[in-house]
């Protein structure tokens, strides 16, 4: 960017690290932590207002509006101002009439997926297992559209009280929800982390594609998008557990999207790189997998806000996915291609 463009929160962090008046005070705030701009580098395309999420409440919202205006030497900028990055567009009317299911909703990719299509028109049947971060997204969207459904889509009651709040009409599915693991190679894995990992990344997934195809087969008509992840391309993204997970979430779109394409019913994948979310990392991570991932995992481009994610998801739900089926969609930032 240029000198003469003002520094604001929308402002990406790697345009604010190279400028002369932020850069300092970038640099000054990370000092104060123990830490240099380094630790900025997977984040450096986000917008600086991104921080105050991404440190889970260690960075309060008015030092960055403090930030802000001490760059642009005691002026606030008017809105609009300077260089943003990327930021979403919503398409009034996309999922007007439309009814689409999305697990995970209480936050990351979910809950960005459930608002976007809840704000473009669409009925949103937002299930997630804690009900109360379900219960305040839904207040701070204030949708009348969205129906909150607090259920374990590993359980078959939890399953069945989906269906019974989506109703007959089930126009779309985004299997979001899912669980990492802690690195575990294959002589280290437990049972009970394989178990624990396959019931929600594999079993829950192919019980809510069980539980819609038949009113999508019905109305003749669907679209089912999966969230696979770059370990579903790769061995060195993760432990085995959550690896192999992700490699049978793709056999299951493939199978599906072979099965239920002739008769109107498209079901894709997409594989995330890495994504500002909440889900939760592995307290205690296995010193062997963690080892010889690590160097691979320092590979990875700028992490994309779950709201990024979310774009690429609807696309493959709503009408302009028309013609795309079975397939397996890296939205990694091109850690796929290296």
């Amino acid at each position: 960017m240029t000198t003469t463009e003002p520094l604001t929160a929308d402002t990406p962090i790697g345009d604010w690290v190279a400028h002369p008046e932020g850069g300092p005070l970038i640099r000054s705030l990370l000092a104060e932590a123990g830490v240099d701009e380094t630790v900025l580098a997977p984040v450096r395309l986000l917008p600086l207002r991104q921080l105050v999420a991404l440190s889970q409440g260690r960075l309060a919202q008015e030092v960055v509006d403090d930030l802000v205006t001490r760059a642009n030497h005691g002026v606030t900028p008017s809105p609009g101002a300077g260089r943003a990055g990327w930021h979403e567009r919503i398409v009034p009317g996309r999922f007007e009439g439309r009814t689409v299911v999305v697990t995970g909703a209480a936050s990351g990719i979910g809950r960005a997926t459930a608002s976007r299509i809840a704000r473009e028109g669409g009925r949103v049947v937002a299930v997630d297992v804690s009900a109360s971060r379900l219960d305040e997204f839904a207040a701070g969207l204030g949708s009348p559209e969205l129906v909150a459904v607090p259920a374990d889509i590993t359980d078959d009651s939890g399953v069945a009280r989906i269906l019974a709040a989506a109703g007959p009409r089930i126009d779309g599915l985004a299997n979001v929800a899912g669980i990492v693991d802690d690195f575990s190679p294959a002589h280290e894995v437990s049972d009970e982390l394989w178990r624990r990992v396959f019931a929600v990344n594999v079993d829950g997934t192919f019980r809510l594609i069980r539980a819609v195809v038949p009113a999508m087969l019905e109305a003749g008509s669907g679209a089912i998008v999966n969230v696979a992840s770059e370990a579903a391309l790769r061995g060195s993204a993760a432990g085995i557990a959550y690896t192999a997970s992700k490699h049978a979430v793709v056999g299951i779109t493939r199978s599906c999207a072979f099965m239920y394409g002739p008769h109107g019913i498209r079901v894709n994948a997409v594989a995330p790189g890495g994504v500002a979310t909440g889900m939760a990392l592995p307290a205690r991570p296995s010193e062997f997998g963690q080892g010889r991932v690590g160097e691979f995992l320092g590979l990875i481009p700028p992490i994309a806000t779950a709201e990024q994610l979310a774009a690429s998801i609807t696309f493959l739900l709503a009408d302009d996915g028309v013609n795309v089926n079975g397939a397996l969609l890296p939205s990694d930032g091109g850690w796929s291609v290296q």
